[in-house]
C-alpha cells in the first residue's frame, strides 16, 4: 500500500499533452489524473522538468514514446517524494530527489521506478537539478560506458552549445580527454571553451573534418559525439583516429547513409548507435548508478555544473518549445510547477 506525508494528495494535476503533431501549437495543459505509483515505484511532487530534444521530437511525431510509458512529454525531473509504492526501501517520503524517465515530466507529479531515482547532489538546488538526469546518463553512457573514452583522447562533439554537448564537454574535460566542439557561430564556440572545450569549429564557414586534424596535428578524433546522424555520417567516420569510435545519438540530419566498410575495416573504427528511453527499467537502473558513482561526485566537488539558460511556468510550455526551436538557447530550458 502507498505511503504518503499527506493523506488528501490531489486526484487530478496539470499536465501537458500534445494535441496531435506539429509545432509549439499543439502545445496544450490540461487536467490529468495524478499517477498512482506502482511496486516498485515512487511519487514526486514535481519541482521542475528539463526540456530535451526528444521531447521536440515527440512533438513533430517522430519520437513516439516507448511501449508503457506516459504519452506526457518530459524525461528528467527533481522534485519530492510523497508518496512509495508497494515494495519500495531505501527512500523515505519527504525526500528531495531528481529522476530519469520514460515520459511524464511534464507535469505536477510523476510516478518513478526507484531504480531510476538519483540523490539532488550537494551544492546543486531542487530546481537546477532537473537539468542533470537526461543529459548526466546521455553523456556518461555513450561516451564513458559504450566508447570508453580515456584521459588523454581527443573528443570531438557536434552541438557544443546545447545541454548534452556543455554536459559532455565538462565531464569528458574533467575525466583528461581535449574536447572540441562544433557549433554555428564564434559566440556559441567562445561559450564552449567556457566549459573546457579547447577549440571550436564553425561548422557553418569550416569543414570539421581537416581542422580537427590540424588541431589535433593530423591525428583526429579518438571519439565523436554525433547528433546529426546521416547528414555527417561520411565525415564522422573521416574524422576519426584509428581505432575511433563514433556514438550517434540523434538523427537530426537524417537516418540513412552509405557507410564504406572497408574504411571501418582497415582503420579499426566503430560506428555505435544508442537511445536511452526505451531501455528496460534494469538497464536505466545500471546507467543511472553509473552516474551516481562517475558523475555526482565531480558535481559536487564543482568541475561539473548543470547548465540552466532559461526557466519556464509549466503553464507556458509552449513558450519554451518556441525558445528551443529557435535555434538561440544554449544549455538546459526548464519547466517549473
Amino acid at each position: 500500500m502507498s505511503q504518503s506525508t499527506d493523506a488528501s494528495l490531489p486526484k487530478t494535476m496539470r499536465a501537458v499533452e500534445y494535441n496531435g503533431a506539429g509545432g509549439p501549437e499543439v502545445i496544450t495543459v490540461v487536467d490529468r489524473q495524478v499517477p498512482v505509483p506502482a511496486a516498485g515505484e515512487v511519487l514526486l511532487r514535481v519541482a521542475a522538468a528539463g526540456l530535451n530534444r526528444a521531447d521536440v521530437g515527440q512533438r513533430g511525431g517522430t519520437y513516439p514514446p516507448p511501449p508503457g510509458a506516459s504519452d506526457i512529454p518530459g524525461l528528467e525531473v527533481s522534485g519530492t517524494i510523497v508518496a512509495l509504492g508497494p515494495d519500495v526501501t531505501g527512500y523515505d517520503v519527504g525526500t528531495p530527489v531528481c529522476a530519469l524517465l520514460a515520459g511524464g515530466g511534464y507535469a505536477e507529479y510523476v510516478a518513478v521506478p526507484a531504480p531510476q531515482l538519483l540523490p539532488i547532489p550537494a551544492g546543486i538546488d531542487l530546481i537546477e537539478a532537473a537539468g542533470l538526469p537526461e543529459v548526466a546518463c546521455t553523456v556518461w553512457s555513450n561516451l564513458f560506458m559504450e566508447a570508453h573514452l580515456e584521459a588523454g583522447e581527443w573528443l570531438l562533439v557536434h552541438g557544443g552549445a546545447g545541454g548534452i554537448g556543455t554536459m559532455a564537454t565538462q565531464l569528458a574535460t574533467a575525466h583528461g580527454a581535449q574536447v572540441v566542439v562544433t557549433a554555428g557561430s564564434a559566440e556559441k564556440i567562445d561559450y564552449c571553451r567556457g566549459f573546457g572545450a579547447v577549440e571550436g569549429i564553425n561548422y557553418r564557414e569550416e569543414d570539421f573534418v581537416e581542422r580537427m586534424r590540424q588541431i589535433s596535428d593530423g591525428q583526429g578524433a579518438d571519439v565523436v559525439l554525433d547528433i546529426m546522424g546521416a547528414k555527417y555520417l561520411g565525415q564522422n567516420v573521416d574524422v576519426l583516429a584509428n581505432d575511433g569510435r563514433l556514438v550517434v545519438i540523434a538523427l537530426q540530419g537524417g537516418a540513412t547513409a552509405e557507410l564504406n566498410l572497408g574504411k571501418l575495416m582497415t582503420r579499426r573504427l566503430r560506428v555505435i548507435g544508442t537511445t536511452l528511453r526505451a531501455r528496460d527499467i534494469a538497464a536505466k537502473g545500471r546507467v543511472v548508478e553509473g552516474v551516481r558513482t562517475g558523475v555526482w561526485p565531480v558535481v559536487e566537488s564543482g568541475a561539473v555544473r548543470p547548465v540552466i539558460e532559461k526557466t519556464f511556468p509549466l503553464e507556458q510550455a509552449a513558450r519554451a518549445h518556441e525558445y528551443f526551436d529557435s535555434g538561440e538557447h544554449r544549455g538546459k530550458i526548464l519547466l517549473t510547477t
